[in-house]
């Protein structure tokens, strides 16, 4: 349970800094952060889904490491279209969080993250954090519902 508690504490964190403290510093570091946030959020939701699913005797044990976590729900829960589509967005923040950047119109109104990934160009501006963000929430929310 507390996983989960974790989860929901994350998501309110990346809520304040983005819509506060985002709004009056516009800065890369704390878009940064929010990324990282939303991808903490993700893997408390998570390991709590999988607490679930071992305490049901679905699994044995939990992996370690954040990836295989996520790749092991994924495996356990393929026609789970919502779960599916969240985790490539999972995937995505921790790709986004770990790459080399580039900064664009940081302290001004369109402040941008630029990153490569895979020879792709991701430009991650308010707009797409505040996109991830209802992502990571609904998920968070969605497996609260499916994992009681």
């Amino acid at each position: 349970m507390s996983s989960l508690n974790d989860a929901k504490g994350e998501i309110q964190r990346a809520d304040h800094l983005l819509f506060v403290t985002l709004k009056y510093t516009r800065t890369i570091d704390v878009m940064k952060s929010i990324i990282l946030r939303l991808a903490n959020a993700a893997d408390n939701a998570i390991i709590y889904a999988l607490e679930s699913l071992k305490s049901k005797k679905k699994i044995k044990t939990i992996p370690l490491t954040p990836v295989s976590r996520a790749e092991l729900l994924r495996d356990l829960k393929k026609r789970d279209i919502l779960i599916l589509d969240f985790l490539n967005t999972y995937f995505l923040l921790r790709r986004i969080y770990r790459a080399e950047y580039t900064k664009r119109e940081e302290f001004r109104k369109n402040v941008t993250l630029t990153v490569m990934d895979n020879d792709e160009v991701i430009e991650v501006n308010i707009k797409t954090l505040e996109e991830y963000y209802n992502r990571s929430k609904e998920f968070i929310d969605y497996i609260n519902e499916k994992f009681k």
